[in-house]
């Protein structure tokens, strides 16, 4: 059967279905090798077990505990080597979701090698985050889905549009899968490659691949959602509070941008090769993970501790508990910025969320003291604030307000939460964004 000759919905169903088989292999083929590389690394080498998300087998008793912390800069200085020098030999393999994106622009597949540079992503990128790089999942996964997807569609004869159109299909197929978001990662392939419009042609198939990819993920994982099921609402009156989240929120997001691209360009000026540059970054992280070890790794797993408040979680052998609180969100934020900025492979979306998680409690934290009547949980206020800071930045925030409402499977904060990601979002819509391949809208990008 020809299927570039088929009728759009029959087309479309196939390739999505092939295309969620490839996202949702590539999401288990990063999962599977972030718990080695974790395990290898941090469990092994440090004797420091990580907080897990309760979808994928986290709990809220976890204590915290490091039986050699002294090996934190060591592990952290190691992985960032071996990423160095590996991606000397797959330059390319450094790119993160800008590569898919702005290969979708230009027309063209987004590696010289799609599948081989796809997966070296995916295996420089779980060195990083396994050995306690501040990065996420995110963009190895989504490069490696949207470059199996692109690969597929060329070896069935599809046209340039087609192709490109499948990439992106695989690429948000692929987020959704990792972070058991379906509906959300739909969103996100028609929502990445414009900062103010949609790619309405991608949100079928990447609704059908995305089902097809979650599906599988679960067989592996379970299908308890991310997070786990989150009760929670908020008093009507407390909508003020949001108006201000919103605000915070945008401001973050701001200062996230402007540190991802400060810190890179301030490490690219240094005038050294890339494997010290790589090991100078990786040392930095060490140091600071020393003092903040809820900075090492994606950290999504802080997000449900934070959630819950389960306050006991978050330690510091020579910070104080209020202090450390207070300044989490900055040093996430650098710590993020200083994985990528020296040349470690990983994406900007899931330290994001947690930048944003550790907003939202401290913001929660301060109403509950000022305003306990309107604010008897925090859990609103973190969850609200991770899908806001992270909307904003990245300029979708429909789809990730979807994403985040799936990995809690709780709509009932709908309302707080369009109030706070549109005032954040305008915040940043016109002049920020983590993702400098995004095309303001379709307009402009066919101008260009």
């Amino acid at each position: 059967m020809d299927i570039a000759r088929q009728p759009y919905a029959v087309k479309w169903l196939i390739l999505g279905i092939l295309i969620g088989l490839a996202a949702g292999a590539s999401a288990l083929t990063f999962y599977l090798m972030l718990r080695l590389t974790t395990y290898i690394f941090l469990n092994l080498l440090v004797g420091y077990e990580q907080p897990e998300p309760i979808g994928l087998g986290g709990s809220l008793m976890y204590a915290p505990r490091i039986e050699r912390p002294w090996l934190i800069p060591v592990s952290t200085v190691i992985g960032a080597v071996i990423v160095a020098y590996l991606a000397r030999e797959f330059r390319e393999s450094r790119a993160g979701l800008d590569a898919v994106i702005e290969a979708y622009h230009d027309r063209r597949r987004p590696f010289s090698n799609p599948v081989l540079h796809g997966f070296i992503n995916v295996v420089l990128s779980t060195i990083t985050i396994g050995s306690g790089g501040s990065a996420g999942p995110e963009a190895p996964t989504g490069n490696f889905g949207g470059s199996l997807s692109h690969f597929i569609a060329k070896r069935l004869g599809l046209d340039e549009e087609d192709k490109a159109l499948a990439m992106i299909v695989g690429m948000g197929a692929a987020l959704g899968a990792i972070f058991k978001a379906p509906i959300g990662g739909a969103l996100l392939a028609a929502e990445l490659p414009y900062r103010r419009d949609l790619e309405v042609r991608a949100l079928y198939p990447a609704l059908v691949a995305s089902l097809v990819a979650y599906a599988i993920f679960c067989l592996v994982t379970g299908f308890k959602p991310y997070l786990g099921q989150v009760m929670m609402s908020t008093p009507t009156a407390s909508i003020p509070l949001y108006v201000v989240l919103g605000f915070v929120d945008g401001a973050v997001a701001i200062i996230y941008i402007k540190s991802l691209d400060g810190v890179r360009r301030l490490f690219s000026e240094l005038g050294v090769n890339d494997v010290v540059r790589t090991a100078i970054g990786g040392l930095i992280i060490g140091l600071i993970g020393l003092a903040t070890p809820q900075v090492l790794g994606a950290g999504e797993g802080w997000m449900d501790l934070a959630i819950y408040a389960r306050l006991s979680a978050f330690s510091s052998q020579v910070i104080p508990l209020i202090i450390l609180l207070a300044l989490l969100p900055l040093i996430k934020i650098i710590s993020t910025s200083i994985t990528l900025g020296s040349g470690e492979v990983g994406g900007v979306f899931a330290p994001g969320l947690v930048i944003g998680t550790f907003t939202g409690l401290d913001m929660g934290l301060l109403f509950h003291s000022l305003y306990p009547a309107l604010t008897p949980s925090v859990a609103p206020f973190v969850v609200v604030s991770s899908l806001a800071m992270l909307g904003a930045a990245s300029n979708a925030p429909l789809a990730v307000m979807v994403m985040l409402l799936e990995m809690t499977s709780n709509y009932q904060i709908l309302p707080e939460a369009v109030i706070a990601s549109a005032i954040a979002y305008l915040m940043t819509t016109w002049r920020f964004t983590v993702f400098k391949a995004q095309r303001i809208n379709k307009r402009h990008a066919r101008h260009e």
